[in-house]
């Protein structure tokens, strides 16, 4: 392979989980660039055009659903392969959006990297995805909106059946239900204003014109 087709760009907010994959690649000799979320990855791409996106789905500012988008409905970026990786949109109905709006393939977290380096050979020995009509905005913000509904609901169920759960535990037990408490109401911050954002600019666009 060529220096141009070893170029992959991985986008995390997890520092360990990012350093992790970054170490690993590069001790596969490809050459890597990172970014904590979606704007990062965009001021990437205008610099150099990569292989590959790796990239998690939610992260502040920007998430992985947001930035497969913007990369689909830019004539640019609209072919470069993007795999997705995430521990909260793993139902069937994430998968079945994330493929909607053009993503390659799915992993789920803990990535097991023993399988995952020969999905990001078989990918990049394919090339570049062949050219297909993005959806909408409309029919994007719709599927997007409906996910982050349903992950925020569930991330509220989790958070209150962890905070009954603590209630009865001794504090030498309290420790990792603190952990999974702590993280699922991060991450509930974090849809929430992403969801915020959608409905703002929904607002924007149904006002009239003056």
């Amino acid at each position: 392979m060529t220096d141009q087709t070893r170029y992959l760009l991985v986008v995390e907010d997890i520092p360990d989980i990012l350093n992790l994959l970054e170490a690993t690649l590069k001790f596969k000799g490809y050459r890597v660039v990172t970014a904590r979320n979606g704007e990062e990855a965009l001021e990437a791409l205008q610099k150099e055009r990569p292989a590959l996106i790796i990239t998690d789905i939610l992260m502040p500012k920007m998430d992985g659903f947001n930035l497969v988008h913007r990369l689909r409905i830019n004539p640019e970026t609209r072919t470069i392969p993007v795999v997705f990786l995430s521990a909260t949109y793993v139902a069937a109905e994430d998968k079945l959006f994330a493929q909607s709006i053009g993503v390659n393939r799915f992993v789920e977290k803990p990535v097991d990297l023993v399988k995952f380096l020969p999905i990001i050979e078989r990918i990049l020995a394919q090339g570049d995805n062949a050219p297909v009509s993005p959806l909408s905005e409309a029919e994007f913000y719709e599927g997007y909106r409906k996910r982050l509904e349903i992950k925020l609901r569930q991330k509220m169920v989790q958070i209150s059946r962890d905070e009954h759960i603590l209630v009865n535990l001794t504090e030498e037990e309290k420790a990792s239900i603190k952990g999974s408490l702590s993280t699922a109401i991060n991450e509930r911050e974090e849809i929430q204003k992403l969801l915020d954002q959608i409905r703002e600019q929904a607002e924007k666009s149904e006002k009239p014109q003056e």
